[in-house]
């Protein structure tokens, strides 16, 4: 290479990006598993998606208390010596709980596969849900809901989505204290015979992968009671709110408001929904966006404010987030309306579009940096039941959104009139 000479300039838009296919296979019991086998360290990343979240609980608040409780105590380990297994092969295993989906995700270097994953299989076959345990997950969960609800962008994450979705929705189904001192041991385990002893499941690895980690997988889990998913849930009807203009009092002392302004908006089968997502970060999805050159850099009313489409499987939103002094809270929320007017009035120039183009290649370009991006990605695709060319399309609607289309998106969806307003202060 001659350092003398400057490598020449590429615009993003031209970069001709690849998706590394994945590897399928099926456990004995039908279990889907995805693998990509890449990478230069020897480390691991395994991830169990069991449909178990708060879409298939009977009474708030089950579904994440189970998943939480899977890491605290087997019929052989309690949940001191369950984390020092963990550690002792210096593995990391987490879990986690949404609105479909729960899963519980193993890292590990990759010679203590099978040491990691038997751990886990012990973990998800033999819980036994300690009561000591389950009182200090619900002491643990009072205290820190009690600190959250003095914090008004808290109350206004959760209002919002009572709004789109009605309050009995699961995407708006949230734990207050009656339902979290509720819980009980009988109620989880009922959960966890249900959604995990004999769910649905998916398994996503990735990482430089032994030679023997399917039979690993198949060893451990192939035998087990478990099912192959259907990615596509039957649709619960939502219940929004016929009121659109909240203005909400929190805390007393408050020198600033959380707002939120959101409107329904289809999920990512619509049609729409691809170049939704390029108007989008013209009008506040990155921090050259209309939304912060206006709010932040001119009016300065904000330090950050940013739009985006909800990341849900069934229905999404979109959503429009900051916080602001509480001077400035209602004349901000009219110059999102104009903002808004403006994408409706006029098309963008050739030149804000390609920048936003470029930004966004460049955000996928870093999206697929690795395996565990990589399989990021795949699993987004797969757990929305999106075809395998879904990643090539979106680019090709990156590449070629005109903004003519982006003009007519905007008279489509960015009307004052599809949106709540929520100011909680």
């Amino acid at each position: 290479m001659n350092r003398k000479i400057a490598p020449s300039i590429v615009d993003a838009v031209n970069f001709n990006l690849q998706l590394k296919p994945y590897q399928y296979y099926a456990l004995d019991n039908g279990i889907p598993v995805y693998c990509i086998d890449a990478g230069e360290q020897d480390v691991l990343q395994i991830e169990w998606v069991f449909y178990a979240g708060n879409w298939f609980e009977q009474q708030q608040g089950v579904a994440a208390a189970t998943n939480f409780m899977l890491k605290n105590g087997t019929s052989s380990k309690n949940a001191y010596e369950l984390n020092e297994a963990f550690d002792y092969y210096g593995s990391y295993c987490s879990r986690s709980c949404y609105n479909e989906t729960a899963t519980v995700s193993l890292h590990c270097l990759n010679r203590h596969a099978e040491k990691g994953v038997g751990i886990v299989a012990e973990m998800i076959s033999d819980s036994v849900f300690p009561e000591k345990e389950l009182e200090i997950f619900k002491q643990n969960s009072k205290q820190r809901l009690q600190v959250n609800q003095k914090k008004c962008e808290f109350v206004a994450g959760r209002k919002i989505d009572r709004l789109l979705y009605g309050e009995k929705h699961p995407y708006a189904a949230y734990s207050n204290e009656p339902e979290i001192d509720a819980l009980d041991v009988a109620l989880l385990k009922n959960f966890y015979e249900q959604y995990y002893l004999q769910g649905s499941c998916v398994i996503f690895v990735a990482g430089k992968l032994p030679l023997n980690i399917m039979g690993i997988l198949n060893e451990y889990f192939g035998k087990m009671p478990l099912k192959k998913p259907d990615y596509l849930l039957k649709p619960l009807p939502a219940d929004p709110s016929s009121e659109k203009k909240w203005r909400i009092k929190n805390d007393e002392h408050a020198v600033q408001g959380a707002i939120r302004m959101a409107a329904s908006f289809p999920n990512r089968h619509h049609p729409d929904f691809k170049k939704a997502i390029v108007l989008n970060n013209i009008f506040g999805g990155y921090f050259g966006s209309r939304l912060m050159s206006n709010i932040r850099e001119e009016k300065g009313y904000t330090y950050g404010i940013y739009s985006y489409l909800q990341n849900h499987i069934q229905e999404s939103a979109w959503m429009i987030s900051t916080e602001a002094g509480l001077e400035y809270c209602e004349p901000l929320i009219e110059e999102v309306y104009k903002e808004m007017k403006l994408l409706r009035d006029a098309p963008v120039s050739n030149e804000e579009l390609k920048l936003v183009q470029n930004y966004m290649m460049g955000s996928l370009l870093g999206d697929l940096d690795g395996p565990f991006h990589i399989i990021a990605k795949w699993k987004n695709i797969i757990l929305n039941g999106l075809g395998e060319d879904y990643f090539y399309s979106s680019v090709e609607a990156i590449k070629n959104s005109k903004p003519e289309e982006l003009q007519e998106l905007a008279q489509k969806y960015l009307q004052p009139e599809n949106f709540y307003e929520l100011i909680v202060y």
